[in-house]
């Protein structure tokens, strides 16, 4: 006679996570984080944006939609210098801009592609000028450029932001210039090019995307430096529009109105030139980080 064995239970295996993939919770913890750093990044931008909309009684309250109105605008631009100021922060940034891009460009490429006497001590030289904090060195510039003539001038301020952006973009271009194979100078002096003819011809056309994290980085440093700017300008007529947005604060309290209008005016041409300069920035500082 045999006897009739049970099945045992079958106990059901737990499920393996492929590699990446998260757990409900784990996922609805990590939306809920970005959802609230989202926020928290964009909540500034558009407090701004919505008080510069309001009159100006109502400037400091938190209704942001009762009596919307462009008035902090059109007062910002008749009853002030805004676009005096504008147009010189747009003559600053811009040389800056210009010759950041070509002073860095060159001075990357010889120390990437040449040997030359004291090649060690520029390096060390472009490094260790980063390590000044600004109120450190903003007497010592005063002072060089009050013996030049070159205080409440343009050119005065041109040549201080060049000194912040030249040193660091000149140390991400070398890098980049480093990632560039050797073998494309070779092939241009084979054809009968020049050092400065392969370098504008050959290499420049390779570098856009580090030539792009320079320009948006000189860029950025002379549109919205502040200590300097104060410090080398006086009168309304000279001021830049970091010298100006200081005219609508005083002891006694602020003027939001046009000073948040001016803000959002000021934020447009920086967003334009990341716009512009965004889809080379990752591989420009990625390829300018490969080798220093």
């Amino acid at each position: 006679m045999t006897t009739a064995t049970t099945p045992t239970a079958r106990h059901t295996a737990p499920k393996v996570r492929r590699r990446g993939e998260r757990s409900p919770l784990a996922s609805t913890a990590l939306h809920l984080t970005l959802i609230v750093a989202s926020v928290i990044a964009v909540f500034p931008v558009l407090w701004v944006l919505l008080t510069s909309l309001k009159p100006a009684e109502f400037a400091t309250t938190t209704d942001f939609f009762k009596d919307t109105t462009f008035e902090n605008y059109t007062n910002l631009i008749k009853d002030t210098k805004f676009l005096t100021w504008f147009g010189n922060s747009l003559v600053v940034a811009g040389l800056t801009t210009l010759i950041g891009v070509i002073v860095s460009a060159s001075t990357g490429y010889a120390v990437s592609r040449f040997r030359f006497p004291g090649k060690r001590g520029l390096m060390w030289t472009l490094l260790i000028t980063q390590m000044f904090p600004v109120a450190v060195l903003i007497v010592p510039i005063y002072n060089i450029m009050a013996s030049m003539g070159l205080l409440n001038k343009p050119a005065g301020l041109v040549i201080t932001y060049l000194t912040i952006s030249v040193p660091f973009c000149a140390w991400m271009m070398k890098g980049f210039f480093d990632t560039i194979p050797r073998e494309i100078d070779e092939s241009g002096q084979v054809d009968g090019l020049t050092p400065f003819g392969t370098f504008w011809r050959l290499i420049l056309p390779l570098a856009k995307p580090g030539l792009a994290v320079t320009a948006f980085y000189s860029f950025i440093t002379a549109w919205g430096e502040v200590a300097y700017a104060s410090a080398f300008l006086v009168g309304e007529d000279n001021l830049t529009l970091a010298g100006g947005l200081q005219l609508f604060v005083n002891r006694y309290g602020a003027q939001w109105g046009p000073m948040t209008a001016a803000s959002v005016l000021i934020a447009i041409p920086a967003a334009l030139v990341f716009l512009f300069a965004q889809k080379h920035l990752v591989t420009g500082m990625s390829a300018g980080a490969v080798k220093g």
